[in-house]
């Protein structure tokens, strides 16, 4: 007998070779119906893997992260087998689960698929998950594997068994189909219940576009009908507000050949936008004691070895810049913080100077892969609103907690009241993908999690995801649909202070080190606007809206009160224009609701004699007549009440 600990921590036995699946049946049959996947002692299996040891055990179903991978893992490999039965000679790449969904990569010789094939492959795959075939895991040797796939003429397939090591391999079959593949995988085919292919793109093997470019099938799963039309419904909701579309339609960003794949170019009504951004934090950081500073785009190779950049995000970077001088290597800046650290070092520090906070709106280069590039949310140029704190070790919670305020503040003003903190640490298994002693990490990750705790900020802790410098609090904020979006970012980070050899004289007169924080509340300027747009539906708050006020004079005859109007309006610093196009009131209305304008001002022979204005709100419509000065006041009463931002500093 083996003893099985759930996750409530009850403990009961169980004969040795029983499987999760056993165990639940034993429990309840409508239970087992559930478990599509099982989590043993951390490590996430198939359900119907036999259990030989004591071990804790936790079923994952449709409303478990895993659970959810789990079935569009399997829905993956549902995919292939109908793919590869109406396509007889299909070479497959690999075919994992996404966020929301599946893809495959597929090599079909030549052949063309677009979505008017969809159809066919969903009947066929839902033809073979009636026919409930068991996901059957086979553990093989390397060179077994070699020979399998030889005869089925797989090279891709071959290609990852020959980075695989002997021993770890395994085979996964369902029906006539066979993959080679980890798992975790569903009982059987038949828990896949509803199915839509979604879109079809080229991908490059492995990302590399010097490699075969092959066919992507994207797809989604779902065990109730209803849960598919809900998120069919969803798709449409999230098409509407796409920042391409809305950002093209109100004439915000663009993106030209010429210039290059990736990097954006800000139009006027943009540039507002994005400049209404940087001035808003830039006030919030003013008032609690940051430095603007300034750093030049590029800086030579050696700075980014120093800090560990190049060995880390050398492969991304755009390529060096060779000058006439011999030797002499520049990079495109990829993260600003070296630059932080020289300015720091460019002066000596007393412990009485500590905290220095640097703030910079600092523009950095990747090169992403061109089949990565996606609009704003994913470019090879982007600006960070990055600021690095240097502080003494006591100071570091209280610093740490500040700027957890400050992106609490930044989520109140643009309505991101839904998100989720996520604690991330170090892999204590895995030191090369980190720098600095194991000490210093334990100091830092210890003092975020008590920094947390001191906010009573509710957090999820995830080892593994740290940044290579140091452990990091990262924000994922929910949108109006729902979607998840990672937003706001603060890092602590003892190395790179030792790299660059930072120090300030202590109290006691000897030289210390300092401890540098990273935070970055927007992350970049053009995701952040990105995800701004989508969640907003383009329609900005009052205080961010490039166009604030439209004045639509009713006919030619207002046009020099509107001007009078304009001037007031401008004076207090608010962003008006007027629409003098010869068009009816009602078209003129419309058109300005489209663009997503928050006020309009309506003027007409009333308002001219009274000297108010009529006012309409975006999304409410009529709010009557005001006077000039009373408009003024409310608007600026309403633009302050959201961005006032007070600091303990």
């Amino acid at each position: 007998m083996i003893k099985i600990t759930f996750p409530d921590s009850n403990v009961r036995e169980y004969p040795k070779g029983f499987t999760s699946l056993d165990i639940a049946k034993s429990i309840s049959h409508g239970l087992a119906q559930k478990v599509l996947a099982a989590k043993i002692n951390d490590e996430v299996v198939d359900a119907h893997r036999p259990i030989y040891n004591d071990a804790a055990v936790k079923f994952l179903t449709w409303d478990d992260p895993e659970g959810k991978a789990t079935y569009w893992h399997s829905s993956a490999h549902l995919m292939a087998a109908a793919i590869e039965s109406l396509y007889p000679g299909t070479k497959f790449g690999i075919g994992p689960d996404i966020e929301n969904g599946f893809y495959y990569d597929i090599d079909l010789g030549g052949k063309s698929l677009s979505s008017d094939d969809f159809e066919a492959i969903e009947l066929k795959m839902m033809e073979i998950a009636k026919e409930s075939h068991a996901f059957l895991r086979e553990e093989i040797s390397k060179k077994d594997a070699l020979i399998f796939f030889t005869e089925k003429q797989e090279p891709y397939k071959l290609e990852l068994i020959n980075e695989l090591e002997d021993g770890t391999i395994t085979l996964y079959k369902s029906g006539s189909f066979t993959d080679l593949c980890r798992g975790p995988h569903l009982p059987d085919t038949g828990f896949i219940k509803s199915i839509k292919l979604l879109n079809v793109a080229g991908a490059y093997w492995r990302g590399d576009e010097k490699k075969q470019q092959l066919t992507r099938i994207y797809g989604i799963s779902f065990p109730k009908k209803k849960d598919l039309d809900d998120y069919l419904v969803f798709l449409e909701e999230a098409k509407k507000r796409d920042h391409r579309k809305i950002g093209k339609d109100l004439q915000l960003f663009t993106f030209s050949q010429n210039v290059g794949m990736g990097l954006p170019l800000w139009m006027p009504k943009g540039t507002e936008l994005r400049n209404n951004l940087e001035q808003f934090l830039k006030k919030v950081q003013r008032i609690a004691g940051y430095d603007q500073v300034i750093t030049p785009h590029i800086g030579l190779k050696d700075l980014y070895i120093t800090s560990g950049h190049y060995e880390k995000y050398g492969e991304s970077s755009f390529r060096p810049i060779k000058t006439p001088a011999e030797g002499e290597e520049f990079l495109l800046k990829p993260m600003n913080c070296p630059h932080h650290c020289e300015i720091y070092r460019a002066m000596p520090h007393s412990y009485k100077d500590l905290p220095v906070r640097y703030a910079e709106f600092g523009t950095v280069y990747r090169y992403e892969q061109s089949g990565e590039l996606h609009g704003l949310t994913r470019v090879r140029g982007f600006t960070q609103d990055d600021a690095h704190i240097f502080c003494r070790p006591d100071q570091l919670k209280e610093e740490f907690k500040a700027v957890i305020d400050i992106i609490f503040h930044i989520f109140k003003a643009l309505d991101f009241n839904n998100f989720e903190a996520q604690i991330s640490l170090r892999d204590p298994n895995n030191n090369d993908k980190y720098i600095g002693s194991a000490e210093n990490w334990e100091k830092a990750q210890l003092a975020i999690i008590e920094a947390c705790n001191e906010k009573d900020l509710k957090t999820t802790i995830v080892t593994g995801e740290a940044a290579f410098y140091g452990p990091k609090l990262d924000f994922m904020v929910k949108d109006a649909i729902g979607r998840k979006w990672q937003l706001g970012t603060i890092q602590v980070d003892y190395n790179l202070p030792e790299r660059f050899n930072l120090e300030y004289i202590g109290s006691d007169n000897q030289k210390h080190r300092p401890v540098m924080i990273h935070r970055a509340p927007f992350g970049s300027m053009e995701r952040f606007v990105a995800v701004l747009i989508e969640h907003c539906a383009g329609k900005f708050p009052l205080w961010l809206a490039p166009e604030q006020i439209a004045i639509l004079p009713i006919s030619e005859k207002y046009i020099e009160y509107s001007n009078k109007v304009l001037s007031l309006l401008k004076i207090s610093d608010l962003r008006a224009y007027i629409d003098d196009r010869n068009e009816k009131t009602g078209k003129k209305i419309r058109d300005t609701e489209l663009k997503r304008v928050p006020y309009m001002l309506i003027l007409g022979e009333k308002e001219e004699n009274d000297a108010t204005v009529s006012v309409r709100k975006q999304g409410i419509g009529d709010m009557g007549n005001v006077s000039i000065e009373e408009f003024i006041e409310n608007v600026k009463i309403e633009i302050n009440d959201i961005i006032h931002f007070k600091s303990n500093k």
